[in-house]
């Protein structure tokens, strides 16, 4: 690779792409691309606006949503999470979201961490932020938003995820920070 490129040595260079679908929240293209040794191959991808998950933090408690996940057929505890609108900075997001699906308020929010949640086939990026010294206020769920929530403590968290109930790697990567942040006083 010569210094005076930015392509990394593994970059695929896109030669063309073909739209597929167009949807609410996702779309998805089917992207003809040339590979390092030449050749050429095509990618599947699903184009996200990117989301918010919002680990909240109350008396020593986690609040959780419960809701049905159509793709998975069954019923999954979460943290509160949610899409960016367009032009929504995550910051904004996050405290929307809690609100909007605990009915919390943040006194003190921050960044945890950002990340991708499949890059072999999405581009979804998710950013988590820890929110403590919550006070009460009202839900305002979507019209198609059904859920219910809860405050657990750590131990019933993990009890969940080997329950298979808390199954998704935002919860889960939430967890972990949370132990985490028990343990050392850091996020």
């Amino acid at each position: 690779m010569s210094e005076t490129t930015n392509q990394h040595k593994f970059e695929e260079v896109t030669l063309s792409t073909e739209p597929i679908f167009q949807g609410k929240v996702i779309s998805l293209q089917v992207d003809t691309v040339k590979l390092p040794n030449g050749e050429t191959a095509t990618r599947e991808i699903v184009k996200h606006p990117g989301a918010v998950a919002v680990l909240a933090l109350h008396d020593d408690r986690m609040l959780v949503v419960e809701q049905f996940r159509k793709p998975l057929e069954k019923c999954q505890i979460e943290i509160p999470a949610g899409k960016l609108d367009p032009g929504e900075e995550p910051l904004e997001a996050a405290k929307r979201e809690l609100e909007e699906e605990t009915g919390y308020r943040a006194g003190s929010i921050r960044h945890v961490c950002s990340f991708y949640t499949s890059p072999g086939f999405a581009n979804e990026i998710l950013h988590l932020y820890v929110a403590e010294n919550l006070t009460k206020g009202e839900t305002r769920l979507d019209d198609d938003e059904f859920l219910e929530c809860e405050s657990i403590t750590l131990e019933q968290a993990w009890q969940y995820m080997k329950e298979q109930r808390i199954s998704d790697a935002k919860t889960i990567t939430a967890l972990y920070a949370w132990q985490a942040y028990k343990l050392t006083g850091k996020f």
